[in-house]
């Protein structure tokens, strides 16, 4: 599969969900953070064609994260706070979308 049919495939996935729906997802360390600056499809392409070197260059750099017990404590407190999302399987890429 190409890049080109890869990133037109988890266009399809893109989604949002409140921080409620994720809680399963965290709870088997299945969450990924992407940091806002970082295009969440292209996050997910990366993953998924197995790019190595771009994808440890975002975990050097602190753009992907497994999420931290801050951020899911501060989460717990907001239930209906809202990510945009794409599944990578096994992971669940997650970015929080801006306060509306």
């Amino acid at each position: 599969m190409t890049n080109t049919d890869l990133r037109a495939e988890l266009r399809e996935n893109l989604d949002e969900a409140e921080w409620e729906w994720l809680i399963p997802h965290a709870q088997r360390d299945a969450l990924i953070f992407v940091v806002e600056e970082l295009d969440l499809l292209d996050v997910g392409v990366a993953i998924a064609g197995d790019n190595v070197s771009q994808v440890q260059t975002w975990i050097d750099e602190a753009l992907i994260t497994k999420p931290s017990v801050a951020q899911i404590g501060k989460w717990n407190t907001q239930s209906a706070k809202r990510f945009k999302t794409l599944i990578v399987q096994p992971y669940v890429l997650v970015q929080e979308k801006a306060a509306a």
